[in-house]
C-alpha cells in the first residue's frame, strides 16, 4: 500500500522509474473519503525502487514527504527503504540514561576526511578511549546539495544519501551499542530549508505569514503536520535504535494548542521507552530559560529529559576569553559564573540588555542538575562567529586546560564538541552547497552582511559556497599527536574518568553545589573562582597573580593542571590553573 497526505491536490498519481529514472508505469490514487486529506493505492513495490508523485495536471516528480531514501537527493525520486531488512546485533543493549553522562556533539560530513557515516565507526573506539558516554550527530536528514551544517533538511525522514543514506546510518548505530555508546540525534521541526522543499505542494506544512529567523514556521495548528513531526521522532527512536533526540530551537516552535506539541512528544516517546523497555532522551535547544520544558508533566511540565544551557556557556566564554560584545555583555557581572553554578540559569527572571526586556524564570531547587547540558563550546558558537574560530585560536594551552575543567565540573551534564579535547587548531565555518545560484549569492551576501552590523570585518567571514570553507572545517587527526594536543587529550580522559568516580561531581542536587568569586572588583577574564560540589573543590585562578584558597584539613589534590603550592590549610594556584581537591576514597 502506498499512500501520502496531500490535501492541496485535485489528484495524485504514483510513478515508478527505474534507477535511471525511465518511466516504469503510473497508477493513480485514490482520495480518502473522510476528509482527511490523504491519497493511497494498493501498489506492491519492491526494496530499493524508485519512485515520486505527480500533482495535479503538474508533470514534475515530486519526492514522498515520508521518504526513506533519496539516492539522487532532494529533488530526485524517492526510494523504497524498509528499516525492517537491516540485522540488528544489539539486543543486549539496554540504553544509557543521561545522567552521569558526557556527550559529545559532532557533525558527520566533517568529523572524518571522508564524512560518512562508516568513517565515523572507525572513530568510535577514540571516543570510548575518551570516555564520552553520549554521541549527538548535527541533522542528518536529507538537505540540498552535496554538503550542510544540516538544518537545512527538506526530507525529515531520509539520511542524507552522502552520509551513507540510511543503511549507513542502521550500522553507524549498531556498531556504537557494541561500543557501550548511546546515539542522540539531532532533529530540526521547526523550520525547513529554502532549496528542496516541496512539501506546500501536498499540504499546509507551513503557517502563512509566521516566519522564524531561518524561514516560514511550521504549521502546528494542522493536525496531519503534528503528527508528521511526532513519527519522526519515533522512526528515529524505534527503526534506528536511537537513543534520544536534540531537538532543536524548540523557542521557534509556535504552537498554541493544548497540549503543546512538546509535551505529546513527550507522552509518545514515554510510552515507547516503556514498550521498549530502554531510556529514551529528549534534550531541547531553547532561548526561553524556561523550566516548563524539563518539569514533570504531573506538575505542569512538558516532561523533556533535558534542556541546553546557554547562559553556562555565556558565562563561562566571558570568564575565559573577556568577550563582553553583544549577547555576552551581561554576563561580564561578577556572579555570572557563580550563579549558573548555583542555579542553573543567569537571566530568571533579570533584565538581559541584548534582549532589551527581562528575560527567564527561575529553576526549581529540586530539578536534578543533570536536566541541564553545559558546554564551553559547540557547533553554533563557534561556527556563528565570523571566522568560526575554536577557543583554541584565542586561548593559551594553560587557559584551555582551565576551560576543561570548569566544562567537566559544572553541576549540569557536559557536553563537548569534536576536536575540544585535543584542542583542535581547524576552525568549524558556516558552510552551504546549494545548487541554486541566486540562492547561494542570497546565501553568501546575507551571512557577509550580518557580521558587518555586528561590526566584524566583512573581508574575514568565509563565503559558505565555497568549497574551501567546507574543507577547512574538517578535523585534523594527526595533529592529536603533536605534543601540546596530546597533552590536553589526556587531560581530558583524566578528567572524565575523575568525573565518573567522584560521586561528587555527578550529584543531581543542585543545593549542594556553592560557588564563590574570590576577586569581584577585577576584568572578567582576570578573575579567582571556586566552586564546592560536596566535599570536592575545583579552584581556579585566571589572574595574572598567584591565588591563595583555603581548604579544609586533610584535602588532597585530586587533579591540577599545573602544580599548585599546598600549606596547612590552604593552597596557592599560579596564574591561568587550575585544581580539584577533595578527599580520596
Amino acid at each position: 500500500m502506498i499512500s501520502v497526505w496531500a490535501p492541496r491536490a485535485d489528484s495524485v498519481r504514483l510513478r515508478r522509474l527505474t534507477p535511471a529514472g525511465a518511466t516504469i508505469s503510473e497508477h493513480p490514487l485514490d482520495r480518502s473519503d473522510d476528509g482527511s486529506g490523504w491519497w493511497s493505492a494498493d501498489v506492491a513495490m519492491a526494496e530499493g525502487e524508485r519512485y515520486g508523485f505527480l500533482l495535479g495536471d503538474s508533470t514534475d516528480l515530486r519526492p514522498d514527504p515520508r521518504s526513506r531514501r533519496q539516492p539522487r537527493g532532494v529533488h530526485g525520486p524517492s526510494a523504497l527503504f524498509d528499516p525492517a531488512r537491516f540485522e540488528w546485533t544489539d539486543a543486549d543493549w539496554t540504553g544509557r540514561p543521561l545522567a552521569g553522562g558526557v556527550v559529545y556533539e559532532l557533525h558527520v560530513g566533517t568529523f572524518t576526511p571522508e564524512g560518512t557515516l562508516d568513517a565515523l565507526i572507525g572513530r568510535l573506539d577514540h571516543l570510548v578511549d575518551l570516555g564520552i558516554t553520549h554521541i549527538e550527530l548535527l541533522p542528518v536528514n536529507a538537505f540540498s546539495g552535496d554538503w550542510n551544517w544540516g538544518y537545512d533538511g527538506v526530507l525529515w525522514y531520509a539520511v542524507h544519501e552522502g552520509y551513507g543514506g540510511p543503511a549507513g546510518y542502521q550500522r553507524l548505530v549498531d556498531a556504537a551499542h557494541a561500543r557501550g555508546l548511546a546515539v542522540i540525534q539531532d532533529v530540526v521541526y521547526n523550520h525547513l530549508g529554502p532549496s528542496g522543499n516541496y512539501l506546500p505542494e501536498f499540504g499546509p506544512y507551513l503557517r502563512d505569514g509566521q516566519h522564524t529567523s531561518w524561514g516560514e514556521s511550521v504549521n502546528l495548528d494542522e493536525p496531519a503536520v503534528r503528527e508528521y513531526i511526532i513519527e519522526n521522532a519515533l522512526m528515529w527512536l524505534r527503526d534506528f535504535h536511537v537513543d534520544g533526540l536534540r531537538l532543536d530551537a524548540v523557542h521557534a516552535l509556535h504552537d498554541e494548542q493544548t497540549p503543546h506539541i512538546l509535551r505529546q512528544l513527550s507522552e509518545r516517546v514515554d510510552a515507547l521507552s516503556t514498550e521498549l523497555d530502554r531510556p529514551l532522551t529528549l534534550i531541547a535547544e531553547s532561548d526561553l530559560n524556561d523550566p516548563t520544558l524539563i518539569l514533570p508533566r504531573d506538575s505542569g511540565g512538558y516532561g523533556l529529559t533535558a534542556q541546553w544551557s546557554d547562559d553556562w556557556h555565556h558565562a563561562a566564554h566571558v570568564a575565559l576569553t573577556g568577550e563582553t560584545e553583544g549577547y555576552y555583555a551581561d554576563f561580564a557581572a561578577p556572579d555570572a559564573l557563580v550563579k549558573v553554578s548555583e542555579h542553573g540559569f543567569f537571566h530568571d527572571g533579570t533584565f538581559s540588555s541584548f534582549r532589551g526586556r527581562t528575560h527567564g524564570h527561575p529553576l526549581p531547587a529540586d530539578v536534578p542538575s543533570w536536566r541541564l547540558v553545559t558546554f564551553a563550546q559547540d557547533h553554533d558558537q563557534i561556527g556563528n562567529r565570523a571566522a568560526g574560530d575554536r577557543l583554541t585560536e584565542s586561548l593559551s594551552p594553560e587557559r584551555l586546560a582551565v576551560a576543561a575543567v570548569l566544562t567537566l565540573t559544572a553541576p549540569g551534564t557536559p557536553m563537548l564538541f569534536m576536536g575540544e579535547e585535543w584542542g583542535a587548531s581547524t576552525p568549524w565555518q558556516f558552510f552551504t552547497s546549494h545548487p541554486e545560484p541566486e540562492l547561494a549569492r542570497a546565501t553568501a551576501e546575507g551571512r557577509i552582511g550580518e557580521f558587518a552590523k555586528m561590526g566584524w570585518d566583512p573581508a574575514k567571514v568565509p563565503d559558505p559556497q565555497d568549497p574551501a570553507t567546507f574543507e577547512r572545517s574538517h578535523l585534523d587527526w594527526g595533529e592529536r599527536v603533536a605534543p601540546h594536543h596530546a597533552q590536553l587529550l589526556d587531560l581530558y580522559r583524566r578528567l572524565i574518568a575523575l568525573r565518573q568516580q567522584n560521586p561528587d561531581l555527578t550529584d543531581p542536587d543542585q543545593t549542594r553545589t556553592r560557588a564563590s568569586l574570590l576577586t569581584p572588583d577585577a576584568p572578567p577574564e582576570a578573575r579567582a573562582f571556586r566552586m564546592d560540589r560536596g566535599r570536592t573543590s575545583v579552584l581556579v585562578n585566571l589572574t595574572a597573580t598567584d591565588v591563595e584558597f583555603d581548604v579544609d584539613q586533610g584535602a588532597v589534590v585530586l587533579f591540577e593542571t599545573s602544580a599548585p603550592r599546598t600549606g596547612p590549610g590552604s593552597i596557592s594556584l599560579a596564574p591561568d590553573s587550575a585544581v580539584i581537591v577533595g578527599r580520596e576514597s
